[in-house]
């Protein structure tokens, strides 16, 4: 029997990390870093650990394939969200990403999985024709739009967009100075409760099941594939930030979509 996949998790604990810790727990050794614990997994495999801390990051490295970096400061499991205080997304969006593939990088590890943000381009929704395609209002939906991919220019609005847009650019620095493979995916609208609320979800949900399939694929996705960004997001009627990319590189098959 050929052994499973040894997979580090960071932030385990908060609403994607718990989203996706069924459909991980399946198919890979998971182990988790955080600053709390993580129950329901062998002590020997979890790791009381910071990632602002550098050096408390080697332990948890050791003999890992693959890290998925869900560890974040503001964000859905953030009380203030993306008003976050600065010292936090500092010490997390950007020491904390640092640290991670950095220690990744010197423990071996093959590749580093970030968590980034739609807010990396929540300024588009500022213009149209995608403020009407978030709205709450009952307005008509454009004809046409044109869609938001990886090659987009950037728009965020928040410091929280900014320092994520910081960890993909950190990504690409060390996948094309390292032997790593690093691996952006650009979470979108993804709750504790797996529906698609009013306004931004219309268009832009994902669900669970989705999420879960994009993460693996990504985990799972061939030494070929050094860097990459893709879009997390099923296939709603309302979709500007585009998943196309990640259909045809990965072979994502959502299943899901708001109509």
């Amino acid at each position: 029997m050929q052994n499973k996949l040894k997979l580090l998790v960071t932030g385990l604990n908060g609403v994607v990390g718990r989203t996706l810790r069924p459909a991980l727990e399946e198919r890979y050794e998971i182990s988790a870093l955080s600053r709390s614990g993580v129950d329901g997994i062998p002590s020997e495999r979890v790791f009381k650990a910071d990632i602002g801390d550098i050096e408390s990051l080697y332990p948890a490295m050791k003999g890992i394939d693959v890290v998925l970096n869900l560890a974040a400061g503001g964000g859905q499991s953030s009380s203030e969200g993306m008003d976050a205080g600065w010292d936090i997304m500092l010490r997390d969006n950007i020491v904390g990403a640092y640290n991670v593939l950095e220690a990744a990088k010197q423990s071996g590890v093959k590749r580093v999985i970030l968590a980034s943000s739609g807010a990396v381009a929540n300024g588009y929704e500022l213009e149209e024709p995608y403020k009407s395609l978030v709205s709450t209002d009952n307005i008509p939906v454009p004809e046409t739009w044109e869609m938001i991919n990886e090659y987009s220019e950037p728009k965020p609005i928040s410091l929280y967009g900014v320092t994520k847009l910081f960890g993909e650019d950190l990504g690409r620095y060390y996948a094309a100075t390292s032997d790593m493979s690093v691996i952006n995916l650009r979470i979108s609208y993804c709750l504790q409760d797996d529906v698609a609320g009013p306004g931004r979800g219309q268009a832009n949900w994902s669900s669970h099941r989705d999420l879960q399939q994009l993460t693996t694929l990504c985990i799972d996705a061939p030494p070929e594939i050094k860097f990459d960004i893709f879009w997390a997001t099923s296939d709603n009627r309302k979709l500007f930030r585009d998943n196309s990319h990640a259909k045809k590189v990965l072979g994502y098959k959502p299943q899901d979509g708001v109509n």
